[in-house]
Order: C-alpha cells, then sequence, then structure tokens
C-alpha cells in the first residue's frame, strides 16, 4: 500500500526527543503507574481485565507527564499532581474505550480494541469507570480549580464527539468546522492537562495561562499531525492501519483541502468515497494522489507548524529550567513525527 513520505525542511539536523520529558518525571511516573494499577482493580474481574488491556498497551502517557512536568517547573512537591496526573490519563483511556465504539475501530495501538474482544457495552461501562475514578481523585486533591479545569474538559471532549459525529461523512466540513473538533476532542485535554499543574503549584494566573495555552496548541499540533501520519505513516508507528480515517469516512484536514481545491470531477470522487462509503483500496490509492497533488499533506504539517510555534510562543515569558526546555521539546517532537 502507497504511503507518502514528506520530509521536514527545517534546518534541523538532531532528532526531537520525548525522552528528556520522560527522564524527568520518571520518578513521579513511576508513581503514577503504581496509582493507575491500583485506581483501574476492581471487585468486577471484567473491569481490570478491559481497562489494563487498553492502559498497558504501550502508549507515551504524553498528557500525564504533561501535568507532572508542569507543576514540578513550578517547584511543586506534593502529591496532588500524582493525582491529577492519573486522573487525566484514565479520562485519555476512557475517550479512547468510548471512540473505538463510535469509530467501530478494530486495532488501537497495533492490538485489538477492547470492543473486539469484550465488545461495545463492556468497553463503554469500563469507559464510564475510568471516568468516576478520574472524578474521585480530582475531588481527593480538594482543589476546586483544578476540578473545574478537568470537568470542564470532560464536558468539552463530549462535546467535540458529539460535533465530529454532526460533521461525519459530510464533504461541505469547512476547515474551520475541523479545527473546532479537534480542539474540542483532543486539545481541550492536552490544554487542562498542563494548566491543573501551575494551579497545584499555586502560581500566579499568567504562568497558569501560558501552560493552558502551550498545552492547547501542542494539542492541535499533535492531532494535524496524527492527520497526515495516517496517510503517510507505517502502521507500526501508528498503531493502526495506514489509510483508516479513509476507510472509515472521517473527514480529516488533507481530505477537507484536497477536496475544496479539486475540479468538479474530484469533489464528486470525494463525495463517493467518504460520504458513499467507496472506500476501496483503489479509491485510497486515487485518494492519496489528490492529497499529495493539492498539497493536503504539506498544507497540514505546515499548521501544525503553526500551532507549535504558538505553543512555544506561550512558554517565552516562563524562566529558563529544564522543564521548560523539556517542553519546548515535545513540541518538536510532536511535529517531527512525520518526518
Amino acid at each position: 500500500m502507497l504511503g507518502v513520505v514528506i520530509p521536514l525542511e527545517d534546518g534541523k539536523n538532531k532528532q526531537a526527543s520525548v525522552k528528556p520529558l520522560v527522564d524527568l518525571t520518571r520518578a513521579d511516573m513511576e508513581r503514577v503507574n503504581q496509582l493507575i494499577l491500583s485506581k483501574a482493580g476492581s471487585d468486577v474481574q471484567m473491569i481490570p481485565e478491559v481497562a489494563n488491556h487498553l492502559i498497558s498497551s504501550g502508549g507515551k502517557r504524553l498528557r500525564p507527564m504533561l501535568t507532572l512536568a508542569s507543576a514540578s517547573m513550578f517547584g511543586f512537591t506534593g502529591d496532588a499532581h500524582i493525582k491529577l496526573a492519573t486522573s487525566v490519563e484514565f479520562m485519555h483511556t476512557a475517550t479512547l474505550l468510548h471512540d473505538d465504539v463510535v469509530d467501530e475501530s478494530d486495532l488501537r495501538r497495533g492490538k485489538s480494541t477492547a470492543r473486539m474482544i469484550w465488545g461495545n457495552q463492556a468497553s463503554v461501562l469500563v469507559g464510564d469507570f475510568l471516568l468516576g475514578q478520574a472524578f474521585r481523585m480530582m475531588v481527593d486533591v480538594g482543589s476546586l480549580d483544578a476540578l473545574d479545569v478537568l470537568s470542564t474538559a470532560a464536558s468539552v471532549i463530549a462535546e467535540g464527539e458529539v460535533l465530529q459525529l454532526s460533521v461525519a461523512k459530510n464533504m461541505e466540513t469547512t476547515e474551520d468546522d475541523y479545527l473546532s473538533v479537534i480542539r474540542a476532542k483532543t486539545a481541550a485535554l492536552f490544554a487542562a492537562a498542563a494548566e491543573v499543574g501551575p494551579i497545584v503549584a499555586k502560581t500566579d494566573k499568567a504562568s497558569r495561562n501560558a501552560l493552558k495555552s502551550y498545552g492547547m496548541n501542542l494539542g492541535l499540533a499533535f492531532q494535524l499531525v496524527d492527520d497526515v501520519l495516517d496517510y503517510g505513516g507505517k502502521a507500526a508507528d501508528l498503531g493502526k492501519n495506514t489509510g483508516d480515517d479513509f476507510r472509515e469516512g472521517k473527514i480529516t484536514l488533507p481530505i477537507i483541502l484536497s477536496y475544496r481545491r479539486g475540479t468538479q470531477d474530484e469533489r464528486t470522487f470525494w463525495r463517493d468515497a467518504i460520504e458513499g462509503g467507496n472506500s476501496t483500496d483503489q479509491n485510497l490509492e486515487k485518494a492519496l494522489g489528490l492529497i499529495t497533488r493539492y498539497g493536503g499533506l504539506t498544507d497540514t504539517i505546515a499548521r501544525a507548524q503553526h500551532y507549535g510555534t504558538i505553543a512555544r510562543d506561550a512558554l517565552a515569558p516562563l524562566p529558563h529550567s529544564p522543564w521548560k526546555e523539556a517542553l519546548l521539546e515535545v513540541i518538536d517532537f510532536c511535529i517531527d513525527r512525520v518526518s
């Protein structure tokens, strides 16, 4: 199956890495992982089975690391950030369980989805259990501001899911419509994960806003790169099959740009493939050709780089520290995944 590789020409010789953030948060992440295992436990046998299937499947756990880093960079040394980071990871895991049901996905991070093993009902209900556990930990922390930020994110994510349903397989979806979807579905949790750190560290409002803006724009960049990888990545790296977005009729930015820039006949092809569900391998090859012809991937990467720059500028006023440098490198890491 044809994949499209898009080189990034930004003059950097060194590949950006998430390793500095991993190293800085290693000790705290061990505590988070222990809490994850503890809070995912239940006397109902199926709950830990389903939860651990996804929790142990090899995700980088970037979101909880953002919470840990954004608290530690302001000198926080308690344990509230451990509980909030675990809450963030449970919220993320719950949305993945729910997403796979809504999207009827068969593969997640290279493994069969929970819904394929235990069914849709178990996946939804275990996701609900994890959300409940997340909110219990938020309450344990005792910060109304942190609870407000994360509970608001939970409702925004749900709104994003419904909004995505409303634009699903609709080729008249605009770029603004799509950005609204990913801002809610993906970026809102990145923003909340980064914002609750300075909240528990009891730092100033400007620092809190800086981390919130960083997380929001990092999340937008992260999702836009994921959209590119679906058409130009490797299945081993994606944890799913290349072209799955196309097969599922998902409207993502590369398709939106290619549809709007194409001829009338080409727009007819897109409507047949996406709205009509005619997503054969042959049509996927044609779609890749059109996306390449009209710059759908390169321009989506450019959008991601734009949001990455906003995320970088958001942190600019904060004092220099290893934590800040690690968070800045995460921006480049997220974008460099397409190189």
